[in-house]
């Protein structure tokens, strides 16, 4: 492992360890990945503007989420059936995050039970819950992760259907049954009851996804902080502060829905100023070094998600890849923030960045 010295190295071992379809699983986003392809070109599109002879002696990453405090502003995002890509899947991605006091946030979809990939973190994870179908069977899951001891509940709203994901399909992935989700309630799958005439989207899958009433329900049934993840507009922002949200995750799924959906960091800004300080804007979408990090926080964000990158280091190492990962990306962003002369993320405003458009500079 010492010679990956950045997420892309581990990226590109992975491509070499994987199969051709898992990878392409893993990788792709839906349609002709414009979306996907957005949220590096945007981050590529500005600069952090160095500070000198300031004080960092005093420095550090620390930050406070949800009532807890944590080394740095990372955590791990939901990502499906790991079992893909290692034998222990989640189990050996909660060991590489608590290493690091890095929060979990463990996708419903998980190949490996709640309850153990918690025992194995040893920290703070959070539960990430899709809709699943009707109030009765969330709350199942619901509950399920209170007895557990989670901390908090990541509702994903921003994909009541699934992209069309070409690269996926032509590879011709299908989940194997050893990877499939072993953390949802076991109910016979029906097929969709559609009326005749009727659209497959609008009257089949539709007519069972989530609404801002089933939120304000949700809401009602849990004590645990309730973040929503997948909104980008700043509207709905706002609507999930008013019905008593506890923390939003800005994203477009990593470029896995909508085709042309905008990469979540161009939102960023306008809804901080939309919601204030009150609200924890967290984020992701494509980080994948410490400035970009550091360019997060700097428009508005609390705290970033890593996706992807968490699965091609379990590929190439396991628990160790998943932590160096995460240590790589922390050292980064101390180093951006002591050139940039921010000693705490408190110091980091948008007066740190410069758009490379405006500067007349090339990406």
């Amino acid at each position: 492992m010492r010679e990956l010295l950045n997420l892309a190295d581990y990226r590109a071992a992975a491509r070499g360890r994987l199969p051709a379809s898992v990878f392409a699983y893993i990788s792709g986003g839906s349609g002709n990945e414009l979306a996907m392809r957005d949220n590096a070109a945007v981050l590529a599109r500005m600069a952090i503007v160095p500070r000198a002879l300031i004080d960092c002696r005093h420095g550090h990453t620390r930050v406070d989420l949800l009532g807890q405090t944590f080394a740095s502003p990372l955590l791990l995002a939901p990502v499906a059936a790991q079992g893909l890509v290692h034998a222990e899947g989640e189990l050996a991605t909660a060991r590489g995050g608590g290493a690091l006091d890095v929060p979990m946030v463990l996708s419903c979809m998980a190949s490996q039970p709640m309850e153990t990939v918690l025992a194995e973190h040893g920290g703070s994870c959070w539960l990430q819950v899709y809709w699943q179908g009707s109030r009765a069977r969330t709350l199942e899951v619901v509950r399920r992760a209170e007895a557990a001891g989670f901390a908090a509940l990541v509702l994903t709203v921003d994909t009541p259907v699934n992209g069309l994901r070409l690269r996926e399909l032509r590879a011709g992935f299908a989940m194997p049954a050893d990877a499939a989700a072993v953390n949802l309630p076991a109910h016979a799958a029906r097929a969709l009851d559609v009326p005749a005439g009727g659209s497959r989207i609008f009257q089949g899958v539709m007519r069972s996804a989530p609404t801002w009433d089933d939120v304000a329900w949700l809401r009602q049934q849990t004590r645990l902080p309730l973040v929503l993840k997948g909104l980008l507009a700043v509207q709905d922002v706002l609507r999930a502060a008013a019905l008593g949200a506890d923390g939003v995750v800005l994203s477009n799924h990593g470029g896995r829905a909508l085709e042309r959906a905008p990469a979540p960091i161009r939102m960023l800004a306008a809804a901080r100023a939309a919601v204030g300080d009150v609200l924890p804007l967290l984020i992701d979408g494509g980080f994948t070094t410490g400035a970009q990090v550091f360019m997060a926080l700097a428009l508005g964000a609390r705290a970033v998600l890593i996706g992807r990158p968490q699965v091609y280091a379990l590929a190439v190492a396991g628990d160790a890849g998943v932590a160096r990962m995460l240590r790589i990306l922390r050292d980064e962003l101390e180093l951006t923030m002591a050139l940039a002369g921010c000693a705490t993320l408190a110091d980091i405003t948008a007066d740190s960045l410069l758009s490379l458009a405006s500067a007349g500079m090339d990406a």
